[in-house]
């Protein structure tokens, strides 16, 4: 062939990567490998193959775990812990620097390895996915040097179980590895069955940085694996990236364990061309959104919303963009689209592909090599319930719908129970950033797609998971306040006396939803007693349908949190005064009801208002200084419709104290009172009526938190769970929530100072908000 035929067909000769030195690193451990525990390298015990996806050749023998090597990796890192977590912050950033640097310098290994197991074309894993392991590394170093100045009041959790997945393998390592290091925790790390050995590698790096035995721990083996780690009492954490089907599984098993738990799970990220869009550059966003590691990204742009009047045009670009797409050897440095990593995923994949009646199926005319391949597909004229608009794929799928007006942009973006990511494409700024807010997701990209650093925190809302990676936001996944709690002690409320005493006219409090009274569906209520006798009034039992009928008016106020936060502020400030009018009504109240003095809980509630009115404009977000001609904005936002359980050691402070940071973020909030004492709640009713609050954005149920619990934990429009009763309701909040796998803060039966300073502030805003990350690029 001559340079004139070349340059007349444009067609790319191949260029293929050595993969000598890979295959000579496993030879030098026999092609047989133990877990890394306390070290060093265990003797290999019964092992299962990893193989090369896109050849089909075993790579290596790798040791199956089973429980009693999780509990000799965990007892490893507890060891390691005391020691590690007082290592000064400055000699863990040295650590971590150092594992930067070597990540560097054993980049082309690591890249080649991890093409060989995962199937990756050997252009994304050197380009994209080892230095972005070395950028996290680099990023946590200097996390570890300013701790101790900008996080003193923290504390690292202890040892931290991470279980990763196949599609980022080494990537996801650093993601959790990274800031448990620089938080002073250790770590016992399981990577996926079918990609282990970046991860073996990099154990064995670790020693060159020096860093000490039993820091971290590697695991390898199955889902039954992880299972035993995720279960191990002596884990304080657990962080997860996988599918929101073992996310769920895990959320059940770790739900009363005490456990701190982080989840990045499945995705059907929406990718929305506006008529305005510059056509040919969102082809290529979306040829990265999609075909990036063949489709097996949780953040995929799976979803193309393209408005009515372009989608013609921009399907005949887009179809022409994927006939040029190059399968084959992920080793050929002139490879678009490499191999699926497992014949079962590609199996499930076209079982997926093949079982779609609906719609037009365009696959890529480029040819497709014999084995783990599927080829770049597309599939129009699907409706938006159809399931392969709705499920996860986790291939090279694009399915394709219309729109014709923003909003309706809007709503198709959002008919998912998924909320990772999105991607916006329009050369109009103002309708970018007026639409970024409206999708439900953690992370938009504006006219780019999949950028990602270690300062701009990486995470989603609903089915996608809860908690971020990445910035100061991670790092605080890794950390706890510091100080020893204790256990709650159990309040109970005034029993009926022998000889009770009625003053005056019988009142029965009701419910307080949608800015109205409202009678109890079931019809019943209760006594409540003072301590010396008196019937102090009834107050309604509600039930499931009262918790039902509160989210609905608590969806109904969403308009609240479209209002300015200066608005908000004003209005705290307005309840704030108006309990101050009343104040010795108050106070007498819990006096009556606890026999204690009150007059320093209504202060005390009236200053929480006065915090969190102050608040309301000043919980600001960042500017995150990510290495792009561009910025990354981490925006707080609301977390939607937050139900909280509250304390029955202080029923009207605590109270405030939960609601109060919620609203003041724009929340609308179901709260179940005090059941001991739950009067303070029900005459704070007519406090909210003349504060100018609308109806709808606090909804307070009284009644049994047993009976309460378990429908307002479970309810799938509710978005967020706060619980500070007794131990067991922790429980039984943290296993309902995996229903619709929403937040949860519960406090696992410890007792909180109710007046300290602690009980106000960043760690209630930080429950009250979702860190959105919307990446905008400078330029033409």
């Amino acid at each position: 062939m001559t340079v004139r035929d070349i340059f007349d067909s444009m067609a790319y000769g191949p260029a293929p990567e050595s993969d000598a030195e890979a295959r000579a690193w496993i030879a030098r451990h026999g092609g047989r490998f133990g877990h890394f525990i306390d070290g060093r390298f265990t003797a290999p015990g019964a092992t299962f193959a990893t193989r090369n996806p896109a050849r089909g050749e075993v790579l290596a023998e790798v040791t199956q775990g089973a429980a009693a090597d999780v509990d000799r990796a965990v007892a490893a890192a507890a060891r390691a812990y005391p020691k590690w977590s007082r290592t000064p912050g400055h000699e863990r950033a040295r650590i971590l620097y150092g594992l930067a640097r070597l990540v560097q310098k054993h980049a082309r290994l690591l890249a080649v390895l991890e093409t060989m197991d995962n199937g990756k074309p050997i252009r994304e894993a050197r380009d994209i996915d080892i230095p972005l392991v070395a950028r996290h590394f680099y990023y946590h170093a200097g996390l570890a040097q300013l701790m101790a100045s900008e996080l003193p009041d923290h504390a690292p959790l202890g040892v931290c179980g991470a279980v990763i997945p196949w599609n980022f393998p080494l990537l996801m390592l650093a993601w959790k590895v990274a800031p448990a290091l620089a938080a002073g925790n250790t770590v016992v790390l399981k990577p996926a069955e079918y990609t282990p050995l970046t991860a073996l590698l990099f154990a064995e790096i670790t020693r060159e940085a020096g860093l000490p035995k039993g820091v971290l721990n590697i695991v390898t083996g199955d889902g039954d694996t992880g299972a035993a780690l995720v279960a191990h009492p002596g884990v304080a954490k657990i962080a997860f990236t996988g599918s929101t089907e073992v996310g769920r599984i895990i959320r059940k098993a770790t739900a009363g364990s005490g456990k701190a738990l982080t989840l990045e799970l499945g995705g059907k990220s929406p990718y929305i061309v506006f008529d305005d869009a510059d056509l040919d550059s969102a082809v290529e966003g979306l040829v990265d959104a999609i075909w990036f590691n063949q489709g097996q990204v949780c953040c995929a742009g799976s979803r193309l919303i393209v408005q009515e009047g372009v989608a013609d045009r921009f399907h005949d670009k887009l179809k022409r963009r994927m006939d040029g797409l190059r399968l084959g050897d992920p080793l050929d440095k002139c490879i678009d689209v490499g191999a699926i990593v497992d014949p079962a995923q590609r199996d499930r994949i076209a079982a997926m592909v093949d079982g779609c009646a609906e719609g037009e199926t365009y696959r890529a005319a480029s040819p497709v090599p014999d084995g783990c391949f599927y080829p770049p597909t597309l599939i129009t004229g699907l409706s938006p319930a159809n399931p392969l608009c709705q499920e996860e794929i986790f291939g090279p799928v694009l399915v394709s719908m219309t729109f014709r007006t923003p909003a309706e942009a809007v709503d198709l973006a959002n008919n998912t129970r998924f909320g990772l990511a999105a991607s916006v494409w329009t050369e109009n700024l103002n309708l970018a950033l007026d639409i970024a807010p409206k999708i439900r997701a953690g992370v938009v990209w504006v006219n780019a797609t999949n950028l990602f650093d270690a300062a701009a925190g990486f995470g989603g809302v609903r089915e996608s998971g809860f908690g971020r990676e990445g910035g100061w936001e991670g790092l605080l996944a890794y950390l706890k306040p510091k100080g020893t709690a204790r256990a709650l002690k159990p309040v109970a409320a005034a029993p009926e006396p022998a000889q009770p005493r009625a003053d005056g006219i019988d009142r029965t409090a009701k419910l307080y939803i949608g800015g109205k009274q409202a009678r109890p569906d079931g019809g019943y209520s209760r006594a409540v007693w003072s301590p010396g006798g008196r019937l102090l009034g009834h107050v309604g039992l509600g039930n499931r349908k009262d918790i039902r009928n509160a989210v609905e008016a608590a969806h109904a106020a969403k308009g609240w949190a479209r209002s300015t936060a200066h608005n908000r502020a004003q209005v705290i400030y307005y309840i704030a005064e108006n309990l101050s009018a009343r104040a010795t009504e108050f106070a007498d109240r819990l006096s009556a009801m606890t026999g204690k003095p009150g007059k320093a809980e209504v202060e005390a509630a009236i200053g929480r208002l006065f915090t969190y009115a102050a608040w309301a404009d000043k919980w600001e977000g960042r500017a995150k200084p990510v290495p792009m001609h561009g910025i990354a904005l981490a925006m707080n936002e609301p977390v939607g419709v937050i139900g909280a359980l509250c304390p029955d050691e202080a029923p009207l402070l605590g109270l405030v104290s939960l609601m109060a940071p919620a609203i003041a973020m724009g929340n609308a909030c179901v709260l179940v009172p005090s059941s001991a004492y739950p009067l303070a709640a029900t005459d704070l009713y007519q406090v909210l009526d003349t504060s100018d609050l609308p109806g709808g954005v606090v909804n307070i149920v009284t009644g049994d938190p047993d009976d309460l619990a378990r429908p307002l934990a479970g309810h799938l429009d509710v978005d967020a769970v706060w619980c500070f009763g007794r131990g067991d309701l922790s429980a039984k909040v943290e296993a309902e929530a995996a229903g619709n796998l929403k937040r949860t803060w519960v406090n696992h039966g410890m007792a909180r100072d109710w007046f300290a300073p602690a009980s106000e502030g960043a760690e209630f805003l930080r429950a009250a908000t979702e860190v959105k990350t919307v990446w905008v690029p400078y330029g033409e």
